[in-house]
């Protein structure tokens, strides 16, 4: 198969997802979200437009109503993260999950495979650990969930132990190289069905912090001086020297070594700008199928890179 760096149209799934409907989530139905949940009645109030939402500027607000989420939607009943740790959005998560399975029916006479034998790979799961846990519900899919946070690592492997529905589905692992991918976390003979990866799209602590003012002070309606993250975030999880691109491209680089135990390697790219550089990697490394899926909703439009050789 030749080389497509081509950007595909994004179509909805057709396949059925268990316990989300990524519609119905985006929308967020207060009322039986606090059913579920009924601490979340504290933080929901009627706005202008007579819609019932919370304060999205206030950080304990979005973790409360991701708590929710995650009772009403996945069944889970324990789900802590320490703090000033990234709080993720889950829709725009679910999002990406389901971008995998359609891109793993492809192959599967059109059919999003499930089960266990499927594993996933999530390079930098982070303190919250979602994905595997969308996926793991959602299909009964099984993971590896990476880190190279000792504090992020304990943080998930506790959501899958107290969490029946997860335990012995979702492994947790620390990558003790911080320069490495797959090294150290994939074993010999450990087959992938696919890779996932939310790179750390900021530059710096600075541009990060740049970004997040803005994005308070449209979320406050006024300008805000103190820069504050309603959704947290530690350096690791929000930048690094180069950003996405720097990022990703490494990942290229070093999957190539990996072909014959992961089928579909891929990730989030937040900026369009990332994407010539990371395609320039792509080719230097060889990859024969390359794909660039748009995905995301409202103002807030992504794209998920995923290549094989």
């Amino acid at each position: 198969m030749g080389q497509d760096f081509s950007l595909l149209t994004r179509f909805e799934s057709t396949h059925p997802i268990c316990f989300l409907d990524v519609q119905k989530i985006n929308n967020y139905d207060f009322d039986e979200l606090i059913v579920s949940f009924p601490e979340l009645s504290r933080f929901v109030f009627t706005n202008e437009y007579n819609n019932l939402t919370i304060d999205f500027f206030d950080p304990s607000a979005v973790i409360i109503l991701n708590k929710a989420l995650l009772k009403h939607h996945y069944g889970l009943n324990y789900w802590e993260i320490p703090p000033d740790y990234l709080c993720p959005p889950i829709p725009s998560r679910a999002d990406y999950i389901a971008t995998i399975a359609d891109l793993l029916a492809e192959g599967n006479n059109g059919a999003v495979p499930v089960g266990s034998d499927v594993k996933i790979l999530d390079i930098g799961v982070g303190a919250n650990c979602i994905y595997p846990i969308i996926g793991c519900v959602n299909w009964g899919w099984s993971f590896i969930g990476t880190d190279i946070d000792p504090v992020a690592v304990e943080s998930a492997a506790a959501i899958v132990r107290n969490n029946p529905v997860l335990t012995g589905k979702i492994e947790i692992r620390l990558q003790r190289d911080r320069e490495s991918y797959f090294n150290g976390i994939l074993k010999r003979g450990e087959k992938i069905a696919a890779t996932i990866c939310n790179p750390p799209f900021h530059s710096s602590k600075e541009q990060a912090a740049q970004v997040a003012h803005k994005k308070l002070s449209n979320l406050s309606k006024t300008r805000i001086k103190q820069e504050r993250l309603n959704f947290g975030g530690r350096s690791n999880e929000l930048w690094c020297p180069g950003g996405e691109e720097h990022f990703v491209k490494g990942m290229v680089a070093q999957s190539r070594d990996f072909a014959q135990q992961c089928h579909w390697f891929t990730s989030l790219i937040s900026k369009k700008e990332s994407l010539k550089g990371i395609y320039s990697a792509l080719k230097i490394a060889g990859a024969n199928d390359v794909r660039t899926i748009p995905t995301g909703r409202g103002n807030k439009i992504s794209r998920v890179v995923a290549w094989r050789f």
